[in-house]
Parts: structure tokens; C-alpha cells; sequence
């Protein structure tokens, strides 16, 4: 009893951060409003005793990858004005995608009267069972391709946040590489030949 009040507790306040993060007119207050979602759908792991994995969403999603979101957003210096304009553009994008969510939803709640238990809870495991020697088992051997590029990606989206926080824009300071590498020793020292002083 007490988890399945847990699960709704946390499922309201995940339904409550989701919203927050795509109605909120202020990016760091979405950014923010993520960070609690991200926090929320980790207890909710944890209901599961799936302990490695809302550890793993806590440090990689809220200490890696929502920091690279802080940092790309505050310093793309973006347009809020312009990004709520095309909010009501691509509202019909959103209802399609609520429209699909609900139907999903509708569709496991039918399953119920196919004669198919989905309220049966998962078969207990061994006290010295462990889910991140299973998770890891599973992710170096059947998913090993997978996993490598899932980390391509996010080494692609954290070039891509860096260049485009080089853009130029005034007051920006770039290298030029190549002029470095050219340098020479004469161009950068200068040597003087001095008549050594003698002291009386």
C-alpha cells in the first residue's frame, strides 16, 4: 500500500515537473523544472529496486548532461521572444504526440480484458543478487554497438553546444592555429649583445 502511494506521489509531482519544464517562459526555469523530473523518475527506479540505474540518471542526466544545458543556454544568449512565437506554430506537434501518449496508455489499460494479468508484480530476487553485474552483462555483450553509439552521439552534441558557443559575435577572442604553429624563435625573442660592466 504504502508504495503504490509513493508511485502516485511521485508520479504526480513527474507529470507536474514535465509541464513546468515545457510552459515555463524562461529556459533556466525549464532547465530547472527538468532537473526535479529527472530527480522523480529516479525515486520512482528506486521503487522498482533498480537502484544502478537511478543512480546512473541522477549523476550522468542531473550532473552532466543538464549542466551542459545551463551552459548552452546561458551563453547562446537565446531569444525568448522568438521561441515563443513558434510556440503556438508547433502546438498541433505536441497534441498529435499527447494524442498518441494517451493511446498508448488506453491500450495497456484494454489489455486488461484480453484475459492478460499486468498488475502481477515482478518475481523477487536474492538478497545477494546484483542489478549492476546483470545490467552490465547485458550491456557488454547483447547491446555493446548500441551503447558505443549512444556515446558518439553525446560526444557530438557536446562538440556541437561548444561551436556553437564560438560563433563570432563582437569582443570574441579567436586562435589562430596555424600562426601559432608558424611561429619562429627570431619573431618572438630578440637577442642583445651587452659590454659586461666592471665594478671599481
Amino acid at each position: 500500500m504504502l508504495v503504490q502511494i509513493l508511485f502516485y506521489a511521485f508520479a504526480t509531482v513527474l507529470m507536474g515537473s514535465a509541464l513546468g519544464v515545457i510552459l515555463s517562459r524562461n529556459p533556466v526555469h525549464s532547465a530547472l523544472y527538468l532537473v526535479l523530473a529527472f530527480f522523480t523518475s529516479a525515486a520512482l527506479w528506486l521503487l522498482i529496486e533498480a537502484e544502478f540505474l537511478a543512480i546512473v540518471l541522477v549523476l550522468v542526466y542531473v550532473g552532466a548532461v543538464m549542466v551542459l544545458f545551463l551552459f548552452v543556454v546561458m551563453m547562446l544568449d537565446i531569444n525568448v521572444e522568438e521561441v515563443r512565437k513558434g510556440f503556438t506554430r508547433h502546438a498541433w506537434l505536441g497534441w498529435l504526440t499527447v494524442l498518441a501518449l494517451v493511446a498508448e496508455i488506453v491500450g495497456v489499460v484494454a489489455v486488461k480484458q484480453l484475459g492478460i494479468d499486468v498488475t502481477k508484480a515482478a518475481v523477487p530476487v536474492a538478497a545477494d543478487h546484483s542489478n549492476t553485474a546483470e545490467l552490465g552483462k547485458v550491456l557488454y555483450t547483447t547491446y555493446v554497438y548500441p551503447f558505443e553509439l549512444a556515446a558518439v552521439v553525446l560526444l557530438v552534441a557536446i562538440v556541437a553546444a561548444i561551436v556553437l558557443t564560438m560563433r563570432k559575435r563582437q569582443g570574441l577572442k579567436l586562435q589562430d592555429v596555424g600562426a601559432q604553429v608558424a611561429t619562429r624563435r627570431e619573431d618572438r625573442v630578440r637577442l642583445v649583445k651587452m659590454q659586461a660592466e666592471r665594478r671599481e
